[in-house]
């Protein structure tokens, strides 16, 4: 080893000396107490996190979770439900579209400097339809829109082209819509009417008197000198006749009323759009054979319009809060309606569709009747849930009978569990009885008043109403009386929709959850089916009150919406309801 002494040997090969090896090893335990009592805490703390993480490991084991809620369709979480927009009334503005302007043109060609006139016709404007289609179920798309217009027509063109027509539109509402009109502006009719107006009040032209209130139709050539502007404008021939589309004898009589009670295969048409304005050669003659001026298109119609849902489903699901409605919803149908175990868990109505005919194979469920096709669905209505006095518009009150009215046959959903099924159900009647009568009070009132004409202070209303018309006359900054036209429309109050008596509709009884407590449920339901079968014989009283309620073919039928219990019984006798309506 003292022959390595003074070299890098024992360090670069320790192996080779055992001297080196001591050496080392003897370097290593002169470490500096600073760091080893760093090293020391080190190595504690991490024995300390193991056994916090060991400690927390054993309290786990210990205390188990409860195994996670098994969640389904009927049993959804609370956050699995889809979002339900429903309107089932709204007031729509469409405007027809206007035509397009005529041109003023002239041939130009290589040896022809100077030709014929050649403009084209304008086009005429879009037209609006309406459609009532299956599958729809609310208003609120309609709704959002609240104005619909058709396409302006396009101005002619050179060489005889004439302008492209505007585009159509064709509003698709659901079956058991009803459209009435509330105020109308029609361009066509508001001129004729001034025409008439003019020409009784003068022999003169009615386009020559002053302020005349007419739409100027012209239009000149651009191409036209300043000087000869005067000479053009004062050599004008009367204007046309206002034009109107062929099409405008397909429109309904005004004011517009339309019950759309059943699918339609080809829409209806609402309103027509203008005509198109005329071309110059249509004003040639040999006074003046290349006229520089040529005609505006007719202006479109505009229209106001309320429409309503008549019909909202053909099932309507009544019964009191928490009764089971919406899971029933899901069970025989696709809708995906929110399900809580709490009051009003739903607070619009939520329309499901029932499939009895997927298309796959056989029928699931044979309804229709002969000589007309298959019922291949049928809808039903999620109705927010009914309390006491709901006549008086309490809870979700009068808006929501509303839509009991509305429905095809009413179902009237019982929880067997909640205590006497057959109260249950007399209550459910008598807010439904009491909104009856309640309408009809209304209809009697509003009828005598519109048959009772006479008041003995009429010379009062007279003045009132001289005194309303010198309110709303418009004056200028000199002080004289303006005159509009057209006029601007008047709106008027539309009449109620009239109805059938709820008593009137067929009904039946769903006895929902009985699963629970079979002790309880079979004597509740028991109960239950014995007054539904004395009703139908009539036994005992309607349980509207009204004698004309109806009778036939009510029944009870227990389910357990949550197990997809009775389910099937449900929409079988459903479809047998619906199809002995069709019949009668």
């Amino acid at each position: 080893m003292n022959s390595f002494q003074g070299t890098l040997m024992p360090f670069l090969y320790p192996c080779l000396c055992q001297s080196a090896t001591q050496s080392l090893r003897a370097s290593s335990h002169r470490i500096p107490s600073r760091i080893r009592r760093q090293l020391l805490h080190t190595t504690r703390s991490q024995n300390q996190s193991s056994l916090t993480e060991v400690n927390a490991a054993r309290r786990a084991a210990a205390y188990e979770p409860p195994p996670p809620v098994a969640f389904s369709r009927l049993n959804p979480s609370p956050d699995d439900y889809g979002r339900n927009v429903f309107i089932d009334k709204c007031t729509l503005t469409i405007h027809a579209g206007s035509g397009g302007n005529g041109c003023v043109s002239f041939l130009r060609d290589v040896h022809i400097s100077d030709g014929p006139p050649n403009g084209g016709d304008g086009g005429s404007g879009g037209n609006i339809w309406i459609q009532a289609v299956a599958g729809q179920t609310s208003l609120h798309k309609i709704a959002r829109r609240g104005v619909v217009k058709a396409g302006r027509g396009i101005g002619g063109q050179g060489k005889s082209q004439g302008g492209r027509k505007g585009e159509d539109i064709c509003v698709q509402v659901p079956v058991g819509t009803v459209v009435r009109e509330i105020w109308r502006s029609d361009p066509l009719a508001e001129e004729e009417a001034r025409l008439k107006e003019l020409r009784a009040m003068s022999d003169e032209d009615p386009y020559s008197q002053p302020d005349h209130g007419l739409r100027n139709k012209w239009i000149l050539y651009a191409g036209v000198q300043n000087s000869d502007v005067k000479n053009v404008v004062e050599n004008l021939p009367p204007p046309p006749k206002p034009r109107r589309s062929h099409l405008a004898v397909l429109q309904p009589p005004a004011p517009i009323t339309l019950d759309l009670d059943e699918p339609m295969d080809k829409p209806i048409l609402l309103a027509v759009g203008g005509a198109g304005g005329l071309g110059n050669p249509h004003f040639g003659t040999k006074e003046d054979p290349k006229p520089k001026f040529a005609t505006k298109g007719e202006l479109g119609i505009r229209l106001k319009l309320e429409l309503e849902l008549k019909l909202l489903a053909d099932v309507g699901l009544v019964g009191l809060p928490n009764a089971g409605k919406s899971t029933l919803t899901r069970a025989i149908s696709n809708s995906r309606t929110r399900i809580g175990d709490w009051a009003f868990t739903t607070l619009a109505p939520t329309i499901g569709t029932v499939i009895l005919d997927n298309n796959e194979g056989r029928p699931l469920v044979r309804s229709g009747i002969e000589g007309e096709a298959p019922r291949v669905n049928f809808t039903v209505a999620d109705i927010p849930g009914l309390i006491e006095d709901a006549h008086l518009d309490r809870g979700l009150g009068l808006e929501f009978l509303r839509h009991v009215e509305r429905a095809r046959v009413l179902a009237f959903v019982i929880d067997l569990s909640a205590g006497d099924a057959v109260l249950a159900l007399k209550n459910l009647w008598k807010e439904v009885g009491e909104y009856e009568a309640l309408r009809n009070r209304e209809l009697n009132e509003e009828s005598q008043s519109r048959l009772i004409s006479w008041s003995p202070f009429e010379l009062q209303q007279a003045k009132a109403t001289e005194q309303d018309d010198a309110t709303s006359t418009l004056y200028d900054d000199a002080g004289d009386e303006m005159s509009i036209f057209p006029p601007p429309p008047t709106t008027s109050p539309l009449e109620p929709l009239k109805m059938p008596p709820i008593s009137a509709k067929p009904w039946f009884v769903i006895a929902t959850k009985a699963d629970k407590d079979a002790s309880v449920t079979q004597d509740e339901f028991a109960k239950l089916a014995s007054y539904v079968r004395q009703v139908g014989t009539g036994e005992v009283e309607h349980p509207s009150g009204n004698r004309n309620g109806w009778r036939n073919r009510v029944a009870a039928i227990p389910v357990s919406a949550i197990n997809s219990q009775g389910i099937d019984k449900v929409i079988r006798y459903t479809a047998g309801v619906l199809d002995s309506l069709k019949i009668g």
